[in-house]
């Protein structure tokens, strides 16, 4: 698999990028959709295959740490000792990196951890796209505006076939996850159990392994992600959130049952942006990049571009003119050609931008009025750079 470009290796490089040099996400043999499949074929789930070359257990946990990405896990060996004794350079360990798909963003990435299949099939194919039905842009995490859960995705999960294989599968969260949109169409199957904090997640996910002879347990933590998003990688706030992540998983992994195996993964990396005008490109305020856009949806660092009828050709022009040194900057079909998104099913293929632009550079395009809390944000992801794509696959059997 080709490597991804770090963020910033494109600044310097004054043409225009070929969308088909952006590294594609490893669909179908190195990224996180073939996780569970994996897991769940081997424990004899029906209709699953093993995507990913990993020894058979009879209980599997799947601890993901959102937004820890595998750039930031290498770049802080102090902070998280445990974590980095599993990576595959350090005292034997064999943990690697998987790709998150694109965008790598977590509704597009939970969805893909948790039907197994890519964004071009499961359909969440970013954070915010647009309903071609209603024409209403859809935010596939707080799922605004309401729209059928089970018709937006209409896939069973990797749970829900665990489930129903007899399986012991359940998943340990924060209780207000157990009843949204996002759950019951990734994540759903089994039983849910909310518990408050980390570590009572990671003694209930080790009780719950334990329970049967054969289990599939999920179990999940935020505030890495959100510790990055306020402050920055760059801060002691994430540094201490990293290493407090780490005493998480030494202590999920100190109690696992016999013939046990636990993953510990993440949904994307992340990158801090400069708060400057090269870096930060504000769409409200830029006339240039706004002409012939009828909606701007997904995220800074990977933006859906939807255009009036009759303008994708123009908007595409201008944007690879403005943005095509910093930003990988893709047609719908060049982007689906090029394997963005994975096989892109006709139900899916409108939610894709007219215009799609993934960031290489330094470089986030920001919307100050219409996306206020996102503008604000010091840490940001979507795009395929190694920093945002890349995410451990770390491994403890018992």
């Amino acid at each position: 698999m080709a490597q991804p470009a770090t963020a910033g290796s494109a600044w310097h490089d004054p043409a225009p990028l070929d969308p088909r040099s952006a590294p594609a996400p490893a669909y179908g043999h190195g990224s996180l959709a073939e996780l569970l499949p994996t897991l769940a074929a081997g424990l004899g789930v029906p209709r699953l295959s093993a995507g990913l070359a990993l020894e058979p257990a009879d209980r599997n946990c799947v601890f993901l740490v959102d937004g820890l990405g595998w750039e930031l896990l290498k770049a802080h060996p102090d902070e998280a000792p445990f974590l980095t004794s599993l990576l595959a350079s350090s005292n034997g360990g064999t943990g690697g990196p998987l790709t998150a798909g694109f965008p790598s963003t977590t509704a597009t990435s939970l969805a893909s951890v948790g039907t197994g299949l890519p964004p071009g099939a499961h359909g969440l194919a970013g954070y915010t796209v647009l309903d071609p039905a209603s024409g209403a842009l859809m935010n596939q995490l707080r799922w605004r505006p309401w729209t059928d859960p089970h018709l937006w995705q209409p896939y069973p999960t990797v749970f829900q076939l665990a489930d129903a294989a007899g399986i012991h599968t359940c998943q340990v969260s924060a209780p207000g996850f157990e009843t949204t949109p996002l759950t019951r169409v990734a994540l759903s199957g089994g039983t849910f159990h909310g518990r408050l904090t980390g570590a009572e997640r990671m003694d209930l996910a080790a009780e719950q392994l334990g329970a049967a002879g054969r289990s599939l347990v999920y179990t999940y933590y935020s505030e890495v992600d959100g510790k990055g998003h306020r402050h920055g990688t760059d801060s002691d706030d994430w540094r201490a959130e990293l290493a407090f992540v780490d005493r998480l998983a030494l202590r999920l992994a100190e109690q696992l049952p016999p013939r046990s195996a636990l993953y510990i993964t993440a949904d994307h990396g992340m990158v801090d942006i400069p708060f400057d005008e090269e870096s930060r490109i504000d769409f409200d305020e830029d006339w240039e990049l706004r002409a012939g856009v009828a909606v701007l949806g997904g995220e800074a660092r990977a933006r859906h571009v939807y255009a009036v009828p009759g303008a994708a050709g123009d908007v595409a022009a201008v944007w690879r003119e403005v943005l095509g040194d910093r930003m990988w900057v893709a047609t719908r079909d060049e982007a689906v050609e090029a394997g963005w998104f994975g096989p892109v099913e006709e139900r899916v293929y409108g939610r894709i931008g007219d215009v799609v632009a993934a960031a290489c550079a330094d470089v986030a395009i920001t919307a100050s009025r219409t996306e206020p809390n996102e503008s604000s944000m010091v840490g940001l992801h979507g795009s395929m750079t190694a920093a945002e794509q890349l995410v451990p696959l770390l491994a403890v059997r018992s």
